[in-house]
């Protein structure tokens, strides 16, 4: 599973969408929705995409309730 799909999927784990995801990062939607289509994410990115969905970044998406992705 490539990075994107992962993101999605927490994206929906959160219940929040590309675009407040990319407002909770302080950047604009459509720039965010070039680096989903890239999928460059350095793992500085994953941790501030985990700590902006409420999530802990282990290599995986991991959320309070257990979830992982």
């Amino acid at each position: 599973m490539n990075i994107q799909k992962k993101i999605k999927m927490a994206l929906a784990c959160a219940g929040i969408s590309e675009a407040e995801l990319a407002r909770r990062l302080n950047t604009s939607a459509s720039a965010f929705n070039q680096r989903m289509k890239v999928g460059r994410f350095n793992p500085t990115d994953l941790e501030k995409i985990a700590t902006a969905l409420g999530a802990e970044f282990v290599c995986t998406f991991r959320f309070p309730d257990g979830t992982e992705i």
